[in-house]
């Protein structure tokens, strides 16, 4: 009680207290307390939220500050990892009360992906603060999809607390319909290139939502543009401990589906490949059951050889290169490489390729067969852009 008054007292104390910012200075939609509770009022509010939706400064979750300035929260939904963000890739999350609060936390992973009625009936709306990391089969934006759909179906709006993207490019094969899933619920590439707010108006405009649009609301950041470089202060889920497992997240992926490990089950996932076979390199890892990190990791306690990539230089985006020359090195084994094809095509949002890579066709070849498309989706996305782009910021 006493940190929630204090933080109360800190709010309201000369303005916008310590959330006010040099001016020029990122501001998050978050952070934009004022405009927040005017759009709420003394409406019934049900979080989506997890353990990114946090106030940088001071380092204050989002509910906790809700809470302190008099919003009516009545519940916490937590999208996959759970709201604290403890939870493995896929782990199933239970419903629960916040120890801090003892409000309900409702999961919106598994069986249950978005709310029901009957979990909304005490609800007037909805509010969605979850940071994403650019990519498609992130499921954070797929949660985010069928919270709208919710919102849509019981005649509640929605109101979505923007965030910057930390992989914000264009890149990679648009989902296919064949390929639909909970990591490609909408047609996207695998870089999309949006903030959540503006694909959130994206994905009411082209009409993605079964049955009615959405009434949503986006609370929009102060002074970022589309290309500004984005470090996020807390880890967006297990597995993507720092910044450059965050860069390289998209590109690696694709091994999800393979025989080849991403480095779960080590402290440094998705900052390295490899597998149980030298051809693959001369760096070592095993893989071992690790608490906050991943419980039953692929490869569990055999010893792999691959590659260190905690100190490549990437700037971010899409590649292939590593997909591709870890094909090559499988050699008379790359029957068996893709060991989860289903998965992969999933990820990918195509089963195009994976047929790519089989035919020897190199990443060149590859890249061109998507940019028709790509070129089609950039100018559905210039209609939905709440921040300059990267063309007119230059």
């Amino acid at each position: 009680m006493k940190h929630l008054l204090l933080l109360l007292g800190l709010l309201l104390c000369g303005g916008a207290g310590p959330l006010a910012r040099a001016q020029g200075e990122l501001t998050l939609g978050a952070e934009r307390i004022d405009v927040i509770k005017r759009l709420i009022g003394d409406r019934r509010v049900g979080l989506v939220v997890n353990q990114t939706s946090i106030i940088e400064e001071p380092r204050v979750h989002l509910l906790d500050t809700l809470l302190a300035v008099g919003v009516d929260v009545r519940k916490v939904f937590a999208p996959e990892h759970g709201f604290r963000g403890t939870a493995d890739a896929g782990q199933t999350v239970d419903d629960s009360r916040d120890a801090r609060t003892g409000l309900p936390i409702i999961s919106i992973y598994g069986k249950n992906k978005k709310p029901t009625a009957e979990q909304m009936a005490d609800l007037d709306l909805l509010l969605f603060d979850i940071q994403d990391v650019g990519a498609r089969f992130y499921t954070y934006i797929s949660t985010m999809h069928y919270v709208m759909e919710a919102c849509a179906e019981q005649g509640k709006p929605l109101i979505v607390l923007d965030r910057p993207n930390p992989n914000d490019f264009v890149d990679g094969p648009i989902r296919e319909d064949s390929q639909r899933s909970f990591v490609g619920v909408d047609p996207l590439p695998v870089l999309h290139g949006l903030t959540v707010g503006e694909l959130a108006r994206m994905i009411n405009g082209e009409g993605w939502l079964e049955g009615d649009t959405c009434r949503l609301h986006v609370v929009e950041m102060l002074n970022w543009r589309h290309g500004d470089p984005y470090w996020l202060p807390v880890k967006p889920s297990p597995n993507l401990p720092n910044d450059q497992a965050i860069r390289l997240y998209p590109s690696l992926c694709f091994f999800e589906g393979t025989t080849v490990s991403v480095g779960r089950g080590t402290y440094f996932p998705f900052q390295t490949l490899g597998a149980p076979d030298p051809r693959y390199g001369s760096f070592q890892f095993t893989p071992e059951p690790l608490p906050g990190f991943d419980t039953n990791p692929q490869h569990r306690g055999k010893t792999c050889y691959g590659v260190d990539l905690r100190e490549l230089p990437f700037e971010g985006g899409l590649t292939l290169r590593f997909l591709l020359e870890f094909y090559q090195k499988a050699g008379d084994r790359q029957a068996f490489f893709f060991t989860r094809p289903e998965w992969f095509d999933l990820l990918a949002g195509t089963k195009e390729l994976r047929y790519q890579i089989v035919r020897g066709m190199t990443e060149e070849e590859i890249r061109a067969t998507w940019q028709e498309d790509l070129e089609k989706y950039r100018a559905i996305r210039a209609k939905y852009l709440l921040y300059p782009d990267y063309e007119a910021a230059e």
